[in-house]
């Protein structure tokens, strides 16, 4: 257990964290490194240039003439999947905060390096990309004596694409991190900090043994569950499954027990022994909070089991995802997923897609609100189309965030107009070093669920960081906005707006709709509605044929007769003809600028 380190790195979206993970697999002979970011190993994260999901590496190290066993746990940068990073730094003693260089500290850096310091762990600095014509060492360094009030040697300089100071790095970790602390005699105490669904060897669980020991072919039980199963194979992480026979206090490593069903493995539980089981669960981490709900439905209905299926082996390899079923008019059925972030829900749009092979819709993206009625009861509401009768309502409350935005001062102006016309309210704001800013505002959350995030990157010339956590509820004036065609709601497109925006919004719905609507045999009304009144109005065109046509010469009554019949027609498809709303029908009203 001495020669054990367990640590993650943590760090801002792009400020070099997979590039230094690869570097200290080729530093310790691990792999032979063939392309970068050998651990983001899923198509989307290669072509994105992001990383999604956490992976668990372990390396050996030797220092001194002594040889260490190094768990490396590489994490997401992005405030979508800080989930993710919760998770990792539960199961380590020690965190790589790494910093670029040439952008300082930004609002996710410091919000993940709360989150590590909050469970303890011996954080070590490192500044990156000192390589680079515009890094700014001196300056980042004293940002980060600053934030954390380490001592000036402490910070090691580094640059992960020509490997200098990697071996400092490594030598920080064996000297730095303390070893995992348990109790090898003790019942055996595991944490399970990631799963992932394997078609041939059903789930597969990621833990990290605090107390006990585990060998192969023990009966085992999962503490919260009470499902008991036999560890038919045990063994670490390298860049494939390593098998061992047995696995000692601090170790990181796999557990393959023939599970089938998903529920039956929550991330966060315990792994005990069935005969000498533990008396308690080890403090796991907190249920995470969707903060952005949408309906997700298959485009063909005899899909919908399938697409239950999908999303339960997603929830394993992504905790954050939450998903109940329910049912619409103009959809059928489907389930309402909650995410963490609008880039969230577009990865995992993107895994059923190219994973599952699923093809489905998704609604507009929306938050849930507290209604109140006249006696003083509250529902909470994810779903527009569940609104109470307005007559019923009292008031209706909605979510609001607490937004911290770090920017470049040049940038204040544009940002501040950003957040004014998001309803937001100016809280304070500090300076954390020459010509940065840190900006406080609340915001109501369905403001920003939308396109609030692109926004600010594009104004701020990408300089601008984002962070939020929520900031309870206050009362609003909200009002339902229906879209209606050819009279008939369309409940994926309605939404909750603030009373200022509606007749704006409404209008600018019907116009994108128009465009995007392919055109029938027969007028289509779109039509924006608040209750019983129409807002704003569109028609899409009817594709006509010229009956006239092969009429010529004799009586004008010969013409018109043609053209009744026509009208007649018409009248009657109009009755029975359905309107197709495209998939991208949807997706565009989100994008309304």
């Amino acid at each position: 257990m001495k020669h054990i380190r367990n640590f993650c790195i943590i760090a801002h979206i792009d400020h070099g964290k997979s590039t230094l993970a690869d570097r200290l697999l080729e530093y310790t002979n691990t792999i032979q490194i063939t392309e970068g970011q050998m651990l983001d190993d899923m198509d989307l994260e290669k072509e994105r240039g992001i990383t999604i999901k956490s992976h668990a590496i372990q390396m050996e190290y030797e220092k001194d003439g002594q040889k260490y066993v190094l768990n490396l746990i590489d994490t997401p940068g992005h405030v979508d999947f800080s989930y993710e990073v919760s998770r990792s730094i539960a199961a380590c003693e020690g965190a790589l905060l790494v910093v670029d260089a040439s952008q300082g500290v930004q609002a996710q850096t410091i919000s993940n390096l709360y989150m590590a310091l909050e469970h303890d762990l011996e954080i070590i600095p490192v500044i990156n990309k000192c390589d680079m014509p515009s890094a700014m060492p001196d300056e980042v360094e004293d940002e980060i004596v600053e934030l954390i009030g380490c001592e000036r040697e402490s910070i090691i300089r580094a640059s992960a694409r020509t490997g200098m100071g990697v071996k400092e790095i490594l030598d920080a970790i064996v000297e730095r991190v303390p070893h995992p602390e348990g109790d090898e005699e003790a019942p055996l105490q595991a944490l399970i900090f990631d799963s992932v669904f394997n078609s041939f060897r059903g789930i597969i669980a990621y833990y990290k043994i605090v107390n006990g020991v585990m060998h192969k072919g023990d009966h085992v039980k999962f503490f919260n569950t009470g499902m008991e199963y036999d560890a038919d194979e045990i063994g670490v992480l390298k860049m494939d499954m390593i098998p061992r026979q047995e696995m000692r206090t601090g170790d990181v490593g796999y557990i393959i027990s023939g599970i089938k069903t998903s529920t039956e493995v929550r991330v966060g539980d315990t792994i005990t022994h069935v005969a000498r089981p533990c008396n308690e669960a080890i403090e796991g981490f907190e249920e995470v909070k969707p903060m952005v709900f949408a309906g997700v439905y298959p485009i063909d209905p005899t899909d919908y089991e399938n697409l239950r299926a999908s999303l339960e082996k997603l929830q394993l390899n992504d905790a954050s995802l939450t998903f109940t079923p329910e049912s619409s008019v103009a959809l059928g059925f489907g389930f309402r997923c909650g995410f963490l972030g609008l880039l969230h829900m577009e990865i995992i749009q993107e895994r059923l897609d190219r994973e599952f092979d699923m093809d489905v819709i998704t609604t507009v993206p929306n938050v849930f609100y507290h209604i109140y009625d006249k006696h003083g009861n509250m529902t909470e509401v994810h779903n527009p189309s569940a609104m109470p009768d307005p007559t019923a309502i009292d008031y209706i409350e909605e979510p609001y965030i607490r937004a911290s935005i770090i920017t470049q001062t040049d940038y204040i102006g544009p940002i501040m107009t950003l957040c004014l016309g998001k309803r937001g309210e100016l809280i304070k704001q500090e300076y954390v070093s020459g010509n940065r800013v840190e900006i406080y505002y609340d915001i109501p959350l369905g403001e920003i669920v939308i396109d609030f995030y692109d926004k600010l990157k594009s104004i701020s010339k990408g300089y601008a960081s984002f962070d939020y956590h929520m900031n309870g509820f206050r009362r609003s004036k909200l009002i339902k906005l229906d879209i209606l065609l050819n009279g008939e709601p369309v409940d994926a497109l309605s939404t909750l707006t603030h009373e200022s925006n509606a007749y704006d919004l409404g209008r600018r719905m019907c116009e994108k709709l128009k465009d995007l609507i392919p055109r029938q045999q027969f007028d289509i009304a779109i039509q924006a509605a608040i209750g019983a009144k129409i807002i704003a109005r569109e028609t899409v065109k009817q594709v006509r044929k010229d009956v006239t046509a092969k009429c010529y010469g004799g009586d004008v009554s010969r013409k018109r007769k043609l053209l009744e019949k026509q009208k007649r027609g018409k009248k009657r498809m109009k009755q029975i003809g359905n309107v197709e709303v495209p998939q991208k029908a949807f997706l565009a009203v989100l994008k309304l600028d």
